[in-house]
């Protein structure tokens, strides 16, 4: 087709508005998170609002929330969406700008008496964030997987509130949802998403086409010295292991980021024992955030990180383990669907460009099921993750459409058939 149906761009904006007031903070942010009570409001809202359109809804046992618009055959649906909950301080956009637009695209299509080819739903995953309960993402993930993981029936939140129990209390929160198995079989998966960074900002580009997202390796770094007093001390009688974290950090922050413009690498925790200001520590942990889009550069990496720990703790002799306790792999997301998104947007007349997302999202856990794809709308100075996150009114209405008219695009790429009159 030439044009696409447009998208109420009043409603939406409202809608968007209407949804930052479940939660907001003084500061003009959003405090919903995961299995809370403002999490469950904004939930039961927007299966209202399902409701109320006609649209069937449903829940699955990691309380995933799905509205399906039926189609002209009964193959697996494309599901389109994002999340709802939020950072403790977190802004109105992450998760929700994604989660609404779809449910307009759905409400457009609504409006138009539109007949598509596939089922199609939007879907709300559960605790994409991970702030109250980790790990994140546990939506997707439990999707993925076709069930909630056993390790998660211990899991609490800094107050001791366990995840099954707000699960439970979420489920219950609404009876009108029909019960899913966790999960079923889709056609496919677009999720539209702020940047979270300020690329497309900076290059005035409307949209971005997210081919892939990196890989993550966290790694837990222990070097272990003696513990001797600060002033009597002298440094040939030192095993300070303080001074060999902070050589290994001098090292690969001068190697690893600065040789490879793709890679990341952060230091996020770093801890002392026993933590006196007049003594020689026994111990130093830290943490690495290590994230690149190729698997095997990650390999690499890491091993050199492991070598350059050893080394500088050998030279203050010291020990030190290095343990990996989280590995994301990258994910390429298919050309097919990179194909559609691209004439969507040549179709609009919208700029765009291809780029990596450096977070992940619900979207690498589907791609594992399914051919997905994502979308990116410019933030204000890259900010999220924070209450002054901002999404400029042209650009969100801007992310809807585009989520629109690439769902129109993929839904025919993957029903493989050219669409009749009166039908998409």
């Amino acid at each position: 087709m030439t044009t696409y149906p447009a998208i109420d761009r009043q409603r939406f904006l409202k809608r968007l508005d209407d949804f930052a007031a479940i939660g907001a903070t003084p500061a003009g942010g959003v405090n919903r998170q995961a299995l809370s009570e403002e999490d469950r409001q904004a939930r039961r809202e927007l299966c209202r609002l399902a409701q109320a359109r006609g649209f069937r809804v449903f829940q699955d046992p990691m309380a995933n929330l799905f509205i399906r618009r039926e189609g002209r055959n009964s193959a697996p649906p494309l599901v389109i969406g994002s999340h709802l909950d939020s950072q403790p301080t977190g802004g109105r956009f992450d998760g929700a700008l994604g989660t609404l637009a779809a449910f307009e695209v759905l409400e457009t299509l609504e409006d138009r008496g539109i007949e598509t080819v596939l089922p199609l739903e939007v879907v709300a995953w559960t605790n994409e964030e991970g702030s109250r309960f980790a790990p994140g993402t546990m939506g997707s993930q439990a999707f993925a997987l076709g069930t909630v993981p056993e390790e998660w029936e211990d899991v609490r939140d800094r107050n001791g509130a366990r995840l099954m129990d707000e699960l439970k209390a979420t489920l219950a929160s609404l009876p009108q949802a029909e019960s899913r198995p966790p999960g079923f079989p889709i056609s496919g998966y677009l999720e539209l998403h702020i940047e979270q960074g300020p690329s497309l900002e900076r290059e005035k580009l409307p949209v971005g086409i997210v081919h892939g997202i990196q890989g993550t390796r966290w790694l837990e770094v222990a070097v272990s010295g003696q513990a001797a007093h600060a002033g009597t001390t002298a440094l040939s009688y030192r095993r300070d292991p303080m001074i060999a974290t902070a050589a290994a950090l001098d090292r690969l922050f001068r190697t690893v980021m600065p040789s490879d413009e793709r890679a990341r690498l952060t230091v996020g925790r770093i801890e002392a024992k026993p933590g006196s200001v007049n003594a020689i520590p026994e111990s130093v942990e830290f943490t690495i955030d290590l994230r690149h889009p190729d698997a095997a550069t990650l390999d690499e990496l890491e091993a050199m990180i492991g070598r350059i720990c050893k080394k500088t703790a050998d030279e203050a002799r010291c020990d030190v383990k290095v343990r990996r306790f989280f590995d994301m792999p990258p994910v390429a997301f298919p050309e097919s669907l990179l194909g559609g998104l691209e004439k969507a947007a040549e179709r609009l007349d919208f700029p765009w460009k291809r780029m990596l997302s450096g977070a992940f999202h619900d979207a690498l856990f589907v791609s594992r099921v399914a051919p997905a794809a994502m979308i990116f709308v410019p933030c204000r100075d890259g900010l999220s993750h924070n209450e002054r996150e901002h999404v400029e009114p042209e650009h969100s209405a801007a992310g809807a459409q585009m989520l629109l008219a690439s769902t129109l695009e993929v839904m025919e790429l993957l029903a493989g058939q050219k669409p009749s009159p009166g039908q998409l």
